[in-house]
């Protein structure tokens, strides 16, 4: 780890979220153009929003106050339209301060933490003298995506929330000794994974607390069985020794973002799945999702586990078993997850579903890595909005079965005025036209020389072969629910050069992230949109190419490295960063955006997260007043015996009798008025 990354995280995440992916030689090899290399196609003429008188304040770059809370931002009070959350935006954070800061007049505390017992027959964490069998019923490592799905009474609920992956570094103190780091190896796959935890509150508004022994409490790790569905299911190409069937595949690894259904089930996708495994990067098929072969994984499974050495001809498949969209009841703890093909296989970041004007589930999905693509599935059936089983039994279906699109960007300046400044086009907007290509059409490969089975599972060199556009990483993308308009987060990339830099990517060497507001032009489940930039980030007081849709950049809170996306009630788009402490020296954090009227593209800092950390799964309840996030890696470059964080217990010393430790622990938080 002694190289830093070229993008925007720390060393330590590098390597064990995404195993020094960007160190190595690019995937997406193929000659796909980037806007600049693709003929300008023209729009209807947009009309600029007009914006009202804005004072001329500046923004406080204070340091947290003792307490929790911080700096106000001057002028940044709060307007109308913020529904049950009114606040007045903090101040930028410095990276060093290990505090989770909140606006005046809130309040915050962990609903769970990494090691809380899920069940009374578990024992609470022992940071010193963790099992794999303690880890397996308690709550997993970073979690990153999370959702509190509500009872009808709203005095129950269930959280639902993703593990993406292990920091060692801070879990255990260095060892050499094999039979240590076995143990060490079970306890990090036992880490891994789901938790569904039940949750109670004495009334609406009032704060969450989790349920010892809830009915529906449940923990999948990387050992728990799957059902894969969809036409790729017991293909070859999933088949190995332990299941000849290909149907039946043992865990989920790298969830990162995800989703929850209108019927209530929980997506999530599989990122990062390349560095648990050993394999030997020698087919077209590996390359496009690593390109250099390995002789050891990042977490060393392969020690106690063969199915992770995929240079094993009995596991060569094993990789193609990860990478998908997992589907997960949290009502019904005994039933069997699902991985569905339909969707295909690539780094999703996470999946989000919203019901076209046909009937139709429609899930939009970004590949997270350098260069790739931005992808949506189209169901083959429709939705039933009933409460019978027969609702439930289809609605259940729809992701089996469907078309996999990708998407191709077409913008609408002249080729000379996009040239990596960041500086508007003479148009005054970054904009432009697009189309989804599809990769498969009813539910059959369109793609030459590519059975279906091919094309779901090497996904990627689908898309290569039509022609889609490499994006600056595409991470969360959402559908506004209030206007269907979809909303991608591209976090950066840094490895964009003058020669590649296009109309939607139009920034060269791009550290900070920007954000893309889509609309369909043929409805939901249509094969063509328009789309314009409505953000590029970065800290207007440094970064001459920021863009706030317009609104005055004096007037903004400085945002970086944009991961996660959430909508309040009233449409207002949220933001969750990871990264921005690399590039603009400030806590990761939470920042609501308005999307209409005077106020579209005022960013906010609602809250930001202690050192290290990064800002995961936002879920916003404004009618009630709250809001909940996951914080990821608290602390991570630090080690056991220095520890840069403590959060959030903030002990100095381990309590293992009460599961208090003075180390940082991956936790999920609830903010609310009081």
């Amino acid at each position: 780890m002694a190289d830093h990354v070229r993008g925007k995280r720390s060393p330590v995440t590098c390597h064990f979220k995404c195993g020094n992916a960007c160190l190595g030689p690019e995937c997406n090899t193929s000659a796909n153009p980037h806007f600049r290399d693709i003929a300008s196609a023209a729009l209807t003429r947009r009309s600029v929003l007009g914006l009202g008188a804005a004072g001329a304040f500046g923004i406080a770059l204070a340091a947290a106050t003792p307490g929790g809370s911080a700096v106000a931002v001057p002028g940044g009070g709060a307007s109308g339209g913020q529904g049950g959350l009114a606040f007045d935006a903090i101040a930028p954070v410095p990276k060093i301060v290990d505090d989770f800061n909140v606006p005046a007049g809130y309040t915050w505390a962990p609903i769970i933490r990494w090691g809380d017992p899920l069940f009374s027959s578990v024992p609470a964490l022992d940071f010193q003298n963790q099992t794999a069998e303690a880890q397996a019923g308690q709550f997993g490592y970073n979690c990153d995506y999370i959702d509190i799905i509500a009872d009808r009474s709203g005095r129950t609920a269930v959280l639902a929330s993703n593990h993406e992956y292990v920091n060692p570094g801070i879990m255990f103190p260095p060892s050499e000794d094999a039979a240590e780091l076995d143990r060490r190896a079970a306890i990090f796959k036992a880490a891994h994974g789901f938790s569904v935890v039940e949750l109670r509150r004495s009334k609406i508004g009032q704060p969450w607390r989790y349920l010892v022994d809830g009915g529906r409490n449940r923990r999948i790790t990387a050992d728990t069985v799957f059902e894969a569905t969809g036409p790729a299911a017991g293909s070859d190409f999933l088949k190995t020794a332990e299941d000849p069937e290909g149907r039946w595949i043992k865990g989920t690894l790298g969830n990162c973002a995800g989703g929850t259904t209108p019927w209530g089930t929980v997506l999530s996708g599989e990122e990062n799945f390349d560095g648990y495994f050993v394999w030997a990067a020698d087919t077209a098929g590996q390359k496009r999702y690593r390109a250099t072969p390995s002789t050891k994984s990042t977490y060393t499974f392969e020690r106690i586990d063969p199915r992770f050495n995929a240079t094993d001809p009995g596991f060569v498949n094993e990789p193609n078993r990860f990478g998908w969209i997992v589907e997960i009841d949290p009502q019904d703890p005994t039933s069997t997850p699902r991985k569905h093909t339909a969707m295909g296989r690539f780094k999703h970041e996470g999946a989000n579903v919203i019901i076209a004007e046909d009937g139709r589930a429609v899930a939009y999905m970004g590949d997270d890595q350098t260069n790739d693509y931005l992808y949506k599935f189209v169901s083959k059936g429709t939705f039933d909005p009933g409460h019978t089983p027969v609702a439930r039994r289809n609605n259940l279906g729809l992701l089996s079965e469907g078309d996999l699109y990708v998407a191709k960007f077409t913008g609408n300046s002249p080729v000379a005025e996009i040239n990596g400044t960041g500086v508007l086009p003479s148009d005054g907007l970054f904009d432009g036209s697009g189309e989804w290509i599809p990769l498969t059409q009813n539910g059959e490969s369109v793609i030459p020389g590519m059975t279906t089975e091919e094309v779901l599972v090497f996904a990627r060199l689908a898309a290569d072969k039509v022609g889609a556009t490499k994006m600056d990483r595409p991470e969360d993308v959402e559908p506004n629910p209030k206007t269907g308009k979809v909303y991608l987060a591209l976090t950066n990339n840094s490895a964009r050069t003058l020669a590649t830099v296009d109309e939607a990517n139009p920034v060269t060497g791009n550290r900070n992230g920007h954000i893309i507001e889509m609309t369909e032009t043929a409805g939901q489940s249509g094969t063509t949109f328009g789309w314009s930039i409505l953000l590029l980030c970065g800290n207007p007081a440094v970064d001459t190419n920021t863009y706030f849709a317009g609104f005055p950049k004096e007037l903004v809170s400085p945002i970086s490295c944009p991961d996660n996306v959430a909508f309040d009630s009233e449409g207002n788009l949220w933001i969750s960063t990871d990264g921005a402490p690399s590039k603009i020296g400030f806590n990761d954090g939470l920042f609501k955006v308005p999307l209409e009227g005077p106020d579209r593209g005022r960013v906010q800092q609602f809250l930001s997260v202690p050192r290290d950390g990064e800002t995961c799964g936002p879920v916003i309840h404004d009618r009630e007043g709250m809001v909940f996030v996951a914080v990821q890696h608290p602390g991570e470059e630090g080690t056991v015996a220095a520890p840069n964080s403590y959060f959030p217990d903030y002990v100095p010393t381990h309590r293992p009798e009460t599961g208090l430790v003075a180390a940082p622990r991956p936790s999920v938080v609830q903010v609310w008025r009081g």
